[in-house]
C-alpha cells in the first residue's frame, strides 16, 4: 500500500478526530504511504441560507506539520459545491471528478479508497478504486429530513454492496450492518494514552474550581441542551459547566446556555485539550439517548478514562457499559444532582492517572491489516 484517498465527513484541522489519528498513524508506520485527505466541500449557498459569510473550497493543500510525517506525503482537498443537489443533479459527480483529478495530478494512479461519506459512492463507482467503507455514525437514524434520509439509505446500500472491506467503530453498528456487507471488521476508537496521562499545567482560561467539563463537538444530534441548561442552574455557585469543542448548536441554543451560566470555550488544539481534561473536577456527557447516539463509540470515553477523572454520563453507548468505578450513569432527571454530588467529592488531578486505555497504535495496526487485505484484493 503506497497510495490512499480518504473521503472524510470532517475537515483536517487542529481538533483531531478518528480519521486524523488513524491516517497520521498509518503514515508514520509506512514510509512509502501517500494520502489525499478529502474534506467536506464548501457550500456557499448553504452559508448564505444560514446567514454566514459564504466561503469557497480551499482546493488542494500539502500538510507538512503533522508529527512524524515528512513532506510530499499528505495533502488535503476541499472542493466547492456551488448549488444544492435539487438545482444541480450532477453535484456529486462534479465532486467525485474533482477528487479523481487531484489524485491524478499527485501521481496517485491506483489508490485505495477509504470512504466515511456514503455520498461519495459515485466516486467508488467511477474510479474503480478498491473501496473501504468506514462507518462511524448511523446517519440513517439521525434527525434529518426524509428526502435526505432516503438519499443516505440509497447511497449506503450501494456502498455496502460495492465495498471490498467494511469497518465499523462500535458493536451496535456491527449488529445493524450485519447481513448488508460480506464481512465487517470492528475497529473501535482510542486515545494517545501517554499524552493524556502526562501531567500538564492548568489552562489559563479554565474557570476556577469546581468545574464540570464536556469535551467534544456540541452537536444537536448529541448534546441535550435542556439537560445542560438544567445542570448549569443546579450547580449555581457550586460550580461551572464548561463545554470545550466546536459549537454547532446554533445561536439560539448557545444563548440559552450562556444565560444559564454555561461557559462555551470553543475548540482547542489536540495538544491543549489534555490540560482541560486533567484539571476538570468532573467530566460530563450530557448526551441525548437515541438510536443515533446508540450507534456511536465516543472517543471521549477513552480520553476521559485515560486522565482518570470522575465522570457523570447519561446512559449512552460506551459509557453505560464501561467497567470503571469512576463512571457514574444517571438519567436526565438525576443527572444535574449527580454532577453536583460528584463535584463535592472530587479530588485534584492525580500525578500519573491510571485509568484504562486503548491506544490509537492498536487501532492503527488493525486498520493496516484491513487495508492490506483490500490491497491484496486489488492485486488478484
Amino acid at each position: 500500500m503506497t497510495d490512499l484517498v480518504v473521503v472524510s465527513l470532517e475537515r483536517w484541522d487542529e481538533v483531531w478526530r478518528r480519521n486524523q489519528h488513524l491516517v497520521a498513524g498509518l503514515l508514520r508506520a509506512d514510509p512509502a504511504l501517500r494520502v489525499l485527505f478529502v474534506e467536506p466541500p464548501a457550500d456557499p449557498t448553504h452559508d448564505l441560507r444560514s446567514r454566514r459569510v459564504p466561503r469557497l473550497g480551499r482546493g488542494r493543500r500539502e500538510l507538512t506539520d503533522v508529527d512524524g510525517v515528512g513532506a510530499g506525503r499528505l495533502w488535503t482537498l476541499q472542493s466547492t459545491k456551488w448549488l444544492p443537489r435539487r438545482l444541480d443533479p450532477r453535484a456529486d459527480e462534479r465532486l467525485a471528478r474533482a477528487v479523481m483529478r487531484a489524485a491524478d495530478r499527485l501521481g496517485l494512479r491506483h489508490p485505495l479508497l477509504w470512504l466515511n461519506d456514503p455520498g461519495y459512492v459515485g466516486l467508488a463507482e467511477r474510479s474503480g478504486w478498491r473501496t473501504l467503507y468506514d462507518v462511524t455514525d448511523d446517519w440513517l437514524t439521525a434527525d434529518r429530513p426524509e428526502a435526505e434520509r432516503r438519499r443516505a439509505a440509497t447511497n449506503e446500500g450501494r456502498l455496502l454492496e460495492l465495498a471490498g472491506e467494511v469497518v465499523v467503530c462500535s458493536p451496535e453498528l456491527s449488529r445493524r450492518k450485519a447481513g448488508s456487507a460480506r464481512s465487517i471488521t470492528l475497529i473501535p476508537n482510542g486515545v494517545d494514552a501517554a499524552a493524556y496521562r502526562r501531567p500538564v499545567e492548568r489552562p489559563g482560561d479554565l474557570p476556577g474550581r469546581p468545574v464540570a467539563l464536556y469535551l467534544g463537538t456540541a452537536h444537536p444530534d448529541r448534546i441535550d441542551v435542556d439537560l445542560c441548561e438544567a445542570t448549569a442552574r443546579e450547580l449555581g455557585d457550586g460550580g461551572t459547566l464548561v463545554l470545550v469543542g466546536p459549537n454547532l448548536l446554533g445561536d439560539a441554543a448557545s444563548d440559552r446556555l450562556r444565560r444559564a451560566g454555561v461557559r462555551l470555550l470553543g475548540p482547542r488544539p489536540r495538544e491543549a485539550v489534555v490540560g482541560y481534561l486533567q484539571h476538570a473536577d468532573v467530566l460530563v456527557v450530557p448526551h441525548v439517548v437515541t438510536d443515533f447516539t446508540d450507534s456511536l463509540d465516543p472517543i471521549k470515553l477513552y480520553e476521559y478514562q485515560a486522565v482518570g477523572r470522575p465522570v457523570v454520563s447519561t446512559p449512552v453507548a460506551g459509557f453505560r457499559d464501561a467497567v470503571d468505578k469512576r463512571v457514574t450513569i444517571a438519567d436526565a432527571a438525576g443527572f444535574p444532582a449527580a454532577v453536583l454530588s460528584a463535584l463535592a467529592a472530587s479530588q485534584p488531578f492525580p500525578h500519573g492517572a491510571d485509568g484504562p486505555t486503548s491506544d490509537w497504535s492498536i487501532r492503527v495496526a488493525a486498520m493496516r491489516d484491513v487495508l492490506a487485505r483490500l490491497g491484496r484484493h486489488a492485486d488478484d
